[in-house]
């Protein structure tokens, strides 16, 4: 099965807002900790996603899928800092891969997208966080550092309470 990977314009962000927030309801009915809790439907994720459309208009996000024949199964999302002490680091953010179309290496070959577009964009400092054993092997295989774990960070779309680690890599 062949997907691709597209960065979203503007315009193609807001086309794409429902196919990713069906993306984003099937991972929080998987259990993912994406800071939402259940029972969480089409319309809070569709809500969610217009949410970034003045960021992503902005420039302040970058957004990027994976396509498959299915439509949209992956997303990952780069936030670059505005402050002037900042502007040399970004964040990784909502890393994500339908339940049916994982095992494939689209969680990698996104994470990969991203941090090249942060290098090109000048960011020399990635950040990221995620619940603690979710993916981290995916980050460390990557050549991300985990720098810290906080007991109890966040909780589970069922509301139980989970670590979340928190990782840097340095672009340069």
């Amino acid at each position: 099965m062949t997907h691709t990977i597209a960065r979203l314009s503007p315009d193609d962000f807001h086309d794409s807002v429902k196919s990713l927030a069906d993306l984003l309801v099937d991972v929080v009915a998987d259990g993912a900790s994406l800071g939402f809790l259940a029972p969480f439907d089409q319309e809070a994720a569709a809500a969610w996603w217009r949410g970034r459309h003045a960021a992503v208009a902005g420039g302040s996000l970058t957004v990027w899928v994976a396509r498959g024949p299915d439509g949209i199964t992956g997303t990952v999302s780069l936030a670059v800092e505005r402050t002037p002490n900042g502007r040399h680091r970004a964040e990784i953010i909502k890393l994500m891969v339908h339940r049916d179309a994982r095992g494939r290496g689209l969680a990698r070959a996104l994470l990969t997208t991203a941090e090249q577009a942060a290098a090109q964009a000048g960011a020399t400092l990635l950040l990221l966080d995620t619940v603690t054993g979710a993916a981290d092997h995916l980050y460390q295989s990557a050549g991300w550092t985990r720098y810290g774990i906080v007991p109890g960070y966040a909780t589970d779309p069922n509301g139980v309470l989970e670590d979340c680690s928190f990782y840097y890599k340095q672009l340069i």
